[in-house]
């Protein structure tokens, strides 16, 4: 199938020479041509240029007029929790009554609470909730998702959950990559036995989700009141073992030494990052590492943001991701988002966007086939509506502006 989208407004994101990242002052420059053209082929892309360049058309190409419009690359979700049973918004109304993410947790609530109801559904039924979202988060612009597991915890309920991501990836139409976060709390059972548990995540879970090869990436929620650092390292050491990726929630609610010991265990990203300063950043300086901020949970916990402007100022590059999930960040919708990354931690809407495309798809380790409008990448786009700036898609941040997808070649 060959496709030709014509008298595009403007078509955002383009590159000649495709990049790994955009970092520093680069993130606020963004490549873009005015009344441009766009040519799939065989599900990549093939072309791109001003529409005074458009070439000779094959008369069997499907041809898409997008005057007045623009086109992006899909957006890269790296970090969400999208698989889970139910719902929590019971936990909602106890945040608005004043109790804490902590709080809620020690009462049974947050992950325990996810796990219980993850336990109790079963895998057809969790397959079919979990790819209701996933059709939601493709109509809202996403093309690629990274989707965790960390509502099991137990050994059968981490393999349901990866399973089911497995099944979600060859059933959709959407690039999905997998993580392993069976680290994600300590159940109820090993209160007291933590190191109990860390052992049964290494003995048992690890060697179990290899050899089903089910996990991209391994994680671990490295923070204040969940696994310390030694613990961390012991995870991640046998994950690698197995060869997957590291990545890691940091620095969410305190200094945790967490970005520390993802540069050390060169993890793709660490993600969160509320709770950054001077020697952290200086850290990330000197790795290959992607810091990752979650603003919809920073958001809907009411809790400090990142020091974006700062990691941006010293030279570091951003990714944005969703952190989709039933307790912190109800919310796949990344053009939201990016909009939180503008309002909330004063990004520049060209650093949003780089950082919920090429930067993102860096942080799940496809940026040489997603993340920008490159020629042989993956055909992943979305039209917008008829809109005046690419800047008016941050602004009206409530405000459906997407009127089609294309992933990987087909139209949706």
């Amino acid at each position: 199938m060959t496709i030709l989208i014509k008298n595009i407004k403007k078509l955002v994101q383009v590159e000649e020479e495709p990049r790994k990242w955009v970092a520093g002052a680069d993130m606020a420059k963004l490549n873009c041509i005015d009344n441009a053209f766009l040519l799939i082929k065989r599900g990549k892309i093939s072309d791109f240029g001003t529409m005074e360049n458009l070439p000779v058309m094959e008369t069997s190409a499907q041809i898409i007029d997008a005057s007045g419009q623009m086109v992006f690359p899909s957006f890269c979700d790296s970090h969400t929790h999208l698989v889970y049973a139910g719902s929590r918004e019971s936990e909602y109304i106890d945040k608005i009554r004043g109790l804490s993410y902590e709080e809620i947790a020690k009462r049974g609530g947050g992950i325990l609470n996810s796990a219980k109801l993850l336990h109790n559904t079963s895998e057809d039924e969790l397959f079919a909730q979990s790819l209701k979202r996933i059709n939601e988060i493709i109509a809202l612009g996403t093309g690629a998702v990274e989707i965790k597991s960390g509502y099991g915890l137990t050994t059968e309920d981490e393999l349901k959950m990866l399973r089911v991501i497995r099944r979600l990836h060859q059933s959709a139409p959407i690039t999905i990559k997998a993580t392993f976060l069976g680290a994600h709390a300590v159940p109820a059972e090993y209160k007291g036995r933590q190191v109990d548990y860390v052992n049964l995540i290494i003995n048992e879970m690890i060697p179990q989700i290899a050899a089903e090869d089910l996990a991209d990436f391994i994680d671990v929620f490295c923070d204040e009141g969940f696994f310390t650092t030694e613990e961390t390292e012991r995870i991640l050491m046998a994950g690698m073992k197995y060869g997957m990726r590291t990545k890691i929630h940091a620095n969410e609610l305190a200094k945790s030494g967490g970005i520390q010991v993802g540069v050390k265990y060169n993890a793709l990203s660490v993600d969160h990052l509320e709770y950054t300063g001077d020697e952290e950043i200086e850290c990330l300086l000197k790795s290959e590492t992607m810091p990752t901020l979650l603003p919809g949970a920073a958001f809907f916990l009411d809790m400090v943001d990142p020091p974006v402007r700062k990691m941006i100022q010293a030279g570091l590059p951003v990714a944005l991701a969703s952190d989709y999930n039933p307790g912190s960040s109800p919310s796949g919708n990344m053009k939201f988002v990016m909009s939180l990354g503008c309002i909330k931690m004063r990004m520049l809407p060209e650093e949003t966007i780089n950082a919920a495309t090429i930067n993102s798809a860096y942080a799940m380790g496809i940026s040489d086939t997603h993340g920008s409008i490159a020629k042989g990448k993956d055909a992943n786009v979305f039209i917008t509506k008829e809109i005046p700036s690419y800047e008016y898609m941050l602004y009206a941040y409530t405000q459906n502006l997407i009127d089609k997808v294309i992933l990987n070649g087909t139209v949706y």
